[in-house]
């Protein structure tokens, strides 16, 4: 009897492991999850509503939950304890043994434990402890604040504890673990609130002190950083300049910029101010505000958070509202919407710039594996018009909408165009947006960053301009598009199957159907399309059949928050 007792306590006890090892591995996942969506409650609550029954909670749990009921309400007469326990055991061993969809071969943005991931897994970790203690101590000890429990059955002597109470409460707290973490959040959102305070206070006193600097703040649906980074590599040309880094567009990213790099000898701050919902961007120029404003675009860009194209509009204006007085606006001739932002401040001097009209705009504008050359066209103080012949290494139209913008702040600040046009030549692609590469004789264009239907047209014909080889392109597909996300996919499949290309790689079955839709609209036969799981998968079907030459086109890479 003793073997036999060790067997089924070991059984248990195996079973047990087993259900921690699984929920270690949901306690790892979720904190990535809420990190990706910015500690944000509101939208990490939507991404578990989006993947609820994938992700949040799992076949197995029901099924788990089923089994036991079952053995304890309609077949505890047939079946001894033990006989129960096995079986528990045995289904728990073979649904939790695995916990492949949440530790995926590689992260594309893996769980960087920051100190505020580590303040928010400290509770998140607290509180399942606890839980799992309070689990253990009923099950194991019988007893909960000295509350005896008894177990029944034939052989009830042999187990030290309650199989059903002890898998109910293991499988319990792994199904809780998603929603512990929003308690979790509540729970320390009061000292995050200090800290960002803190933050705030601090950077915005450091800007007090420093009334000679320029504040350049840029803002758009798309095209914020690659233009930043512009402003950044033409200003530098004369003047000592603080610049975010990457896309740091959150309060907390420019507090730490402000209070980190800043430095007195720097003449010019260039800021980069995202937004998802309306009052984002109020908030960013409460910390500093703008002498500057550069608009790029208003776009279908974050739809999904703020419910309208006019509410993008509202927010993006508002950098325009908020800029001192009297204040520069760089605003983007091309797009209506941002055009008649300049009738917000008639006190503000206006410039405008644009491919088709504005004070300074281009034409000529060709591709080549070399990256972009165009002519800049602007008219001088004396009224006459001067042309400039500019080359750089970045691709795509926006990119040279996003130079020109740069060029005219460069200008009106007193830049010489020749200046201009040098340091054209030395601006670096930023990572991931159209960025030219050459990689085992391929040409590689990676604009794996944040598509939107402007910028994956775009990125199309800049492929379609390539003759050196087959045209190859990836795609999840575009997201954050509310309503129109579906009808935007199907229009972008048109696109892909009017462009004539070789090989068509979608990734992810239910993300691309839109655009394997679009794609069958026009060309119902089509057989250079292929569906895989990941992208991984797609680097193998283009390994299997590129050759020299070839041109490859990265378009969009979504995050492990979009994963199938």
């Amino acid at each position: 009897m003793t073997i036999y007792f060790s067997i089924l306590n070991s059984l248990l006890l195996i079973a047990g492991f087993v259900l921690v090892k699984h929920s270690w591995h949901r306690y790892q996942y979720f904190l990535q999850m809420i990190q990706q969506n910015g500690y944000k409650i509101r939208e990490y609550f939507r991404w578990m509503l989006q993947n609820f029954y994938s992700k949040v909670v799992l076949p197995e749990h029901f099924l788990m939950m089923l089994i036991i009921f079952s053995l304890l309400f309609f077949l505890s007469e047939q079946l001894t304890i033990t006989a129960s326990a096995i079986i528990l055991g045995l289904f728990v061993l073979f649904w939790f043994h695995s916990s492949g969809r949440f530790r995926p071969e590689k992260d594309k943005k893996p769980l960087i434990y920051t100190p505020r991931m580590q303040r928010l897994a400290f509770i998140q970790g607290l509180i399942i402890i606890c839980f799992i203690y309070i689990i253990a101590d009923l099950s194991f000890t019988g007893r909960l604040m000295n509350t005896p429990i008894t177990l029944t059955g034939t052989v009830s002597s042999l187990l030290i504890a309650d199989p059903y109470f002890l898998v109910f409460g293991l499988i319990l707290v792994d199904l809780s673990i998603p929603f512990f973490l929003i308690l979790s959040s509540l729970l320390t959102m009061p000292v995050e609130w200090n800290i960002h305070r803190g933050f705030k206070k601090k950077a915005r006193k450091k800007l007090e002190g420093m009334s000679n600097l320029t504040i350049i703040g840029i803002t758009g649906s798309y095209g914020k950083t690659s233009t930043k980074f512009m402003i950044s590599s033409l200003l530098r040309e004369r003047f000592q300049v603080c610049v975010t880094p990457g896309s740091y567009n959150t309060p907390m990213g420019i507090c730490k910029v402000i209070n980190n790099d800043l430095e007195g000898h720097h003449q010019v701050l260039v800021l980069e101010m995202g937004a998802r919902y309306e009052g984002n961007i109020r908030e960013l120029c409460k910390i500093a505000r703008p002498d500057i404003a550069v608009i790029t675009n208003t776009g279908k860009a974050h739809l999904e958070t703020f419910g309208s194209p006019e509410a993008i509009v509202r927010e993006k204006s508002s950098l325009v509202k908020e800029v001192k007085q009297p204040g520069i606006l760089v605003l983007n001739a091309d797009d209506e919407n941002v055009r008649s932002m300049a009738g917000l401040r008639p006190d503000a001097e206006v410039i405008t710039a644009g491919l088709d009209r504005g004070d300074i705009r281009a034409s000529g504008v060709t591709y080549n594996e070399q990256g972009t050359a165009f002519d800049m066209h602007w008219v001088e103080e004396d009224g006459e018009t001067r042309t400039l012949q500019i080359k750089m290494k970045l691709l795509g139209a926006h990119n040279v909408l996003n130079f020109l913008l740069a060029a005219a702040l460069a200008i009106k600040l007193g830049l010489r165009p020749a200046t201009i046009a040098h340091a054209a030549t030395r601006i670096e692609p930023v990572e991931h947006r159209l960025e030219l590469k050459k990689h085992n004789g391929l040409i590689v264009i990676d604009d794996a960053f944040n598509s939107n239907p402007v910028g994956a047209k775009n990125a199309l014909e800049i492929l379609c301009s390539f003759t050196s080889g087959r045209r190859i392109i990836i795609t999840p597909g575009m997201i954050e598009l509310g309503e129109l996300q579906e009808e935007e996919n199907q229009k972008f499949g048109r696109h892909i199957a009017n462009a004539g290309l070789d090989l068509i790689i979608l990734v992810g079955k239910e993300q691309t159907a839109p655009i394997l839709n679009g794609i069958q609209e026009v060309n119902p036969q089509a057989d250079n399309v292929r569906i895989v799981h990941s992208l991984f998968d797609a680097n193998q079907i283009v390994r299997e059949f590129s050759r020299d030459g070839d041109v490859v086109l990265y378009e969009n890479d979504l995050p492990d928050t979009y994963s199938e």
